[in-house]
């Protein structure tokens, strides 16, 4: 599977990609993450990419002309042109459903914005998927991109050890419920014991614990956040 992730800050991602399940899944050539710089794409001696928002107000706004030459100039670069993803509070938010629909694709394209966003023309001339990591603000995208990448290529055959640890994922398979209390050595720690049914060599009654627990855990969480909301 292949990324290319369009930022203003590149070497943000060195010590991203060169450490754990990423790192060796390039090396496996499982995945190909591919950073381009939208200052390339910038006119001028000074590379200007952003400038102040038309009627005012603080701060700046990344402009629309590098930002759309730049993801057209990286289209054609591999095939297929991939699905552009645009990282913006603005968009409908990742949840597991929404990675397991993008680790179909063969090729992302993710694009970073910084400062107080996009020109609104990029997103009318590029009609990118908008999608946000959460309703709060990041200074920029790129966090935003690595948390896609991260989440999306656990559901490239290969990357994982084991095959079925994606399955067992909170908010995987058809329940979408939170993963179930995990325990290992050692068996008992300040007071604290592993549960008796773990060690019991029952599957099936292990199988049943756990996906109580994952119910529990999931109805806890939305019992908390309704409160939140109150």
């Amino acid at each position: 599977m292949r990324f290319d992730v369009l930022t203003l800050f590149p070497q943000m991602f060195a010590g991203y990609l060169s450490h754990s399940l990423l790192a060796k899944a390039i090396e496996k050539r499982l995945v190909d993450v591919q950073l381009h710089d939208i200052r390339d794409w910038a006119k001028g001696k000074h590379n200007k990419v952003d400038d102040r928002p038309f009627g005012g107000g603080p701060g700046m706004v990344m402009m629309v002309e590098p930002v759309v030459e730049c993801v057209e100039a990286i289209r054609p670069l591999a095939e297929p042109p991939g699905r552009l993803i645009q990282l913006t509070p603005q968009g409908r938010r990742l949840d597991q459903s929404i990675v397991e629909e993008l680790s179909g694709e063969e090729r992302l394209i993710l694009l970073c914005g910084r400062y107080e966003g996009f020109d609104e023309r990029v997103s009318e001339i590029l009609q990118p998927d908008a999608i946000s990591v959460g309703d709060y603000v990041l200074n920029g995208g790129e966090v935003a991109a690595m948390v896609i990448v991260d989440a999306v290529i656990r559901h490239v055959p290969g990357v994982l050890g084991d095959e079925e640890s994606s399955k067992q994922d909170s908010f995987s398979g058809e329940q979408r419920h939170l993963e179930w209390a995990q325990y290992t050595r050692p068996r008992e720690y300040r007071g604290h014991v592993v549960p008796d049914v773990l060690m019991s060599g029952n599957h099936e009654q292990i199988a049943a614990w756990r996906a109580e627990q994952g119910r529990l855990r999931t109805e806890a969480r939305e019992r908390g956040e309704m409160k939140n909301e109150e």
